[in-house]
């Protein structure tokens, strides 16, 4: 994995290092805005993440990251931004735009390497996600209406792989669809809830306590339920899991008060970036999604 870290200070730059000082990582560094664009903007260059500090002179970090994002080329590319800047205007106008991880300095050094790790797990889901055959594009845009039912994460990307064609951006599509499902399962289905969630995060346990869950009497008959249908141009998907509900109505918007958690964002994003419409019914084990899709 090769990170670059952005930090126009050297005693920052040299803490970001000895942190994630791992044999997966391959780190550069920026001591400037300008510096990182150029590097960013290189045709061959390949970043899997950049750790990006919002107040520098120059070029900042808000605007650093506003290019990554309206390059095609780099903007599936996750950003977190360090900063000392974090009244709840400041983060939002980074979750805006796009700084969906965020780091408040001074930080600890476990948060960062929590951070870097979600960061890094949540892009490898969305890649995985695409990874469809173009000849399973051709047969699911066939399909008026199809029925799925799933238990597993591994069932989610391959699923979220396969509906994503149905997309007019398959990136985008995967990454929302994946979003629902996975939470279907991990919050629904296995009743792990969000500060659970966080602190195996920080814990680098998640996947490890998801395998343990869906093998418990209690949840391993559990599945998730995932119905497409076609309608008048757009798809409709609704989403069922087999658990109690949860509170979804202050996971709709991207708030500032959670920009620091490893977790927790997924539902906003895949609201504002893949679907026309999102909307959890009852008490939060079904949600109905639309998206505008592409013609057979």
């Amino acid at each position: 994995m090769q990170i670059l870290v952005v930090d126009d200070e050297p005693f920052n730059l040299d803490i970001i290092i000895e942190t994630l000082d791992d044999p997966n990582y391959r780190l550069v560094t920026a001591d400037s805005g300008e510096l990182a664009w150029e590097l960013l903007s290189k045709p061959d260059s390949h970043f899997d993440l950049v750790v990006l500090d919002r107040m520098m002179r120059g070029i900042d970090g808000i605007e650093v990251l506003r290019r990554i994002k309206a390059d095609k080329r780099l903007s599936d590319v996750p950003v977190i931004m360090q900063t000392a800047a974090a009244s709840p205007d400041q983060v939002r106008e980074g979750l805006q735009a796009g700084a969906h991880y965020y780091l408040t300095k001074p930080f600890e050094l476990e948060a960062l390497q929590t951070i870097v790790r979600a960061a890094l797990e949540d892009a490898s889901q969305r890649r995985a996600a695409v990874q469809g055959a173009d000849i399973q594009a051709k047969v699911i845009s066939l399909a008026e209406t199809a029925c799925f039912k799933i238990r597993t994460l591994d069932d989610a990307q391959h699923l979220a792989a396969l509906l994503c064609n149905l997309f007019p951006e398959p990136q985008l599509g995967a990454m929302g669809l994946s979003e629902l499902m996975i939470n279907a399962i991990e919050h629904g289905n296995l009743e792990i809830s969000f500060a659970e969630k966080s602190r195996l995060k920080e814990q680098d346990r998640w996947q490890q306590e998801v395998e343990r869950r869906l093998g418990l009497p209690e949840f391993r008959d559990r599945c998730v339920t995932v119905s497409i249908e076609r309608k008048e141009g757009e798809w409709e998907f609704l989403i069922e899991d087999q658990g109690r509900g949860f509170d979804w109505r202050e996971f709709l918007e991207l708030d500032p008060e959670r920009a620091f958690a490893p977790n927790g964002r997924g539902i906003a994003l895949a609201r504002q970036l893949a679907f026309a419409r999102l909307d959890y019914e009852g008490r939060g084990n079904r949600v109905r999604a639309v998206a505008g899709g592409k013609q057979p």
